[in-house]
C-alpha cells in the first residue's frame, strides 16, 4: 500500500452521496480523503446560507486530523452572497485551521482563468433560483453565461442519485456555438463519466464542480507524486 504522505480536507453537505466516491476515484495514491458535514437537505436560498453556520466546528474536526489543505466544495453555498463571498468563506475556514483553503466558487473561477474561459454555458440539476445566483456571481467575476439550463430538483438526496446521463444530456442542451466552455454545476451530481464525451461531441471544454475542486486542491497540496 502506497505510504499517504498528503491529507486532503473536505467539507461536503450532509446529504451529499457523489463526492467521496468521485473523489476517492481519482486521488493520487500518496492522498487521502478526510471529510466533515454541513448540514444541507435541500438545495434552496436559506439552506445554502445557512449551511455555514457550522463552517468553524466542522473545520475544527479536520484540524484535529492534520489535514493539509480543505475545500468547501459546494458551489451553490460558495456563490450564495455574491462575488467576493467564497474568499470570505476561504478566510474564514483559514483562520479555524490553519491551512490553506478554497472553495467550489474559488476553484471554478481558477479554471475558467487558466483556459481563458470568457463565456461558458451554464448546466445545473438544481432550481432555476439557485442557477441564476451562480450566474450572477460568474458574471460580477468577469465570465459572461451566455446560456443557464436546470433541471428544477430541490432534494439535494435527489440530485445524488441521478443518473450521469443526465448531466451529459442537459450539458448539450445548454451547450451554445458562442461558449468557450461548459460548466456542470453541483458537487452532488454525477459528471465524471460523462465529461470526455461531452468533450468529444461539442469539441470544447466541459468543467464540473468536483473536478475544479480537485484540480484546485491538487495544486495547494503540491509534491504530489
Amino acid at each position: 500500500m502506497t505510504k499517504k504522505t498528503q491529507r486532503f480536507g473536505l467539507l461536503a453537505p450532509s446529504s451529499n452521496s457523489t463526492q467521496e466516491p468521485e473523489f476517492v476515484r481519482v486521488l493520487p495514491s500518496n492522498v487521502a480523503l478526510h471529510c466533515a458535514r454541513l448540514s444541507l437537505r435541500t438545495i434552496d436560498p436559506e439552506s445554502t446560507v445557512r449551511i455555514v453556520a457550522e463552517l468553524d466546528c466542522e473545520v475544527g474536526k479536520l484540524a484535529d486530523v492534520a489535514v493539509d489543505a480543505i475545500v468547501l466544495s459546494a458551489t451553490a453555498p460558495s456563490t450564495r452572497m455574491g462575488k467576493g463571498y467564497d474568499q470570505e468563506l476561504c478566510r474564514r475556514i483559514e483562520q479555524v485551521s490553519g491551512k490553506p483553503a478554497t472553495t467550489a466558487a474559488t476553484a471554478m473561477m481558477q479554471a475558467f482563468d487558466v483556459l481563458g474561459v470568457k463565456k461558458i454555458a451554464l448546466a445545473a440539476p438544481w432550481a432555476a433560483q439557485t442557477n441564476e445566483t451562480v450566474a450572477a456571481f460568474i458574471q460580477d467575476s468577469g465570465v459572461q453565461v451566455v446560456s443557464q439550463h436546470a433541471m428544477g430538483i430541490v432534494s439535494n438526496l435527489e440530485v445524488g442519485l441521478l443518473d450521469s446521463q443526465t448531466a451529459y444530456a442537459l450539458g448539450r442542451q445548454a451547450d451554445r456555438d458562442d461558449a468557450d466552455a461548459i460548466f456542470l454545476a453541483c458537487g452532488n451530481w454525477m459528471t465524471m463519466d460523462i465529461v470526455e464525451q461531452l468533450e468529444r461531441d461539442t469539441g470544447k471544454p466541459v468543467l464540473t464542480t468536483n473536478g475544479c475542486a480537485i484540480w484546485a486542491m491538487l495544486n495547494i497540496l503540491g509534491g504530489l507524486e
